[in-house]
């Protein structure tokens, strides 16, 4: 045990000077992204099938967050001096979640649909309408909204409301640590869960099935290299810096303090800024969604492959035709 002293010792210039930036960088890039994605969508509407709807979805809960950045740039650059009052202030941190967990489900509802498609074609070729996409949109906007609202009723400003929390106050802090748990459980640990399991068993049919067409192989492994890259660098330190950071504060309540607690305070919200910038990353999801731009990839990398190879023999005139039959595909 030390003094208190050490455990106020936390470094709020950093919180300043790093978050502002990171939201400017954000927001800037995540409203071209999401542009450009929504014209990628638009595009190539027919093509994606029912997927479409939940990138829709997975876009307009991008953009909802997006535009409450440009407050939170504000309230951290002027040393957390919040101006706008305590309704928008929940207001704020409720889009935030409900962009995060939301943006966690569309991309879930992406994966087992990949995984449905592919592992079980025969079974769902025909029965999956835009109606049972539609259904299941609803529910994903309920449900996360259902996990969200609690965070509404806690309390998000100080007693002279000049501060925007991003969890609550140290008077409801131990009941919000539990709620914390529960949404990461449910919003996170969950869906992590399916996904694993979807693109491990996806991964497994792609290896052993020969004729699985190249555009799918290859978008397929788009979306497993993105969602490799939004769960583990914008969500997992997320969840796990936020629910130690409480434990620490509820730490130093209890007259418990250790040098490393200003630490995790950094991490903290190194975390909230690496959680942000999943609205720039998902864009990655559909702005490259084009049957055309894959093809081109696949092209160029078989044309590397076979100006490398030196030929043995001369290519037969039903060589050539089978090779222009694989590209045509």
């Amino acid at each position: 045990m030390e003094s208190n002293s050490t455990c106020e010792t936390v470094n709020f210039n950093f919180t300043h000077t790093f978050l502002p930036s990171v939201y400017v960088t954000v927001f800037t890039l995540g409203v071209i992204g999401n542009c450009l994605g929504l014209k990628s969508v638009y595009d190539n509407w027919k093509k994606m099938g029912n997927i479409n709807i939940f990138v829709v979805n997975l876009c307009l809960a991008d953009i909802l967050y997006l535009f409450t950045l440009p407050y939170l740039v504000v309230y951290y650059a002027s040393n957390s001096k919040w101006i706008f009052g305590d309704a928008f202030c929940k207001i704020l941190r409720l889009c935030f979640c409900i962009n995060l967990y939301g943006s966690i489900g569309f991309l879930t509802c992406i994966s087992v649909y990949r995984y449905l498609g592919i592992v079980h074609t025969l079974r769902i070729k025909g029965r999956i309408r835009t109606k049972h996409s539609l259904v299941i949109v609803s529910l994903v906007w309920f449900l996360v909204f259902l996990q969200c609202l609690p965070d509404m009723f806690f309390d998000k400003t100080s007693n002279n409301k000049t501060t925007c929390f991003d969890t609550t106050s140290d008077q409801y802090i131990r009941e919000y640590l539990k709620y914390s748990i529960g949404r990461t459980v449910v919003g996170f640990g969950l869906p992590l869960l399916i996904t694993v399991c979807c693109y491990g068993h996806v991964a497994f049919t792609l290896m052993t099935k020969k004729d699985i067409d190249v555009i799918l192989k290859l978008r397929c492994l788009r979306l497993v290299v993105i969602l490799t890259l939004l769960f583990s660098i914008c969500f997992i330190p997320y969840h796990i810096f936020r629910n130690v950071n409480l434990a620490t504060r509820i730490s130093k309540l209890d007259g418990t303090c250790k040098k490393w607690y200003s630490n995790v305070y950094i991490l903290n919200q190194v975390g909230n800024a690496l959680a942000c910038m999943n609205s720039a990353i998902n864009p990655l999801v559909y702005l490259f969604n084009s049957d055309e731009l894959l093809m081109k990839c696949f092209m160029r990398c078989r044309r590397a492959r076979q100006s490398a190879a030196v030929p043995l023999v001369g290519e037969s005139p039903f060589q050539k035709h089978n090779i222009d039959s694989m590209t045509m595909r």
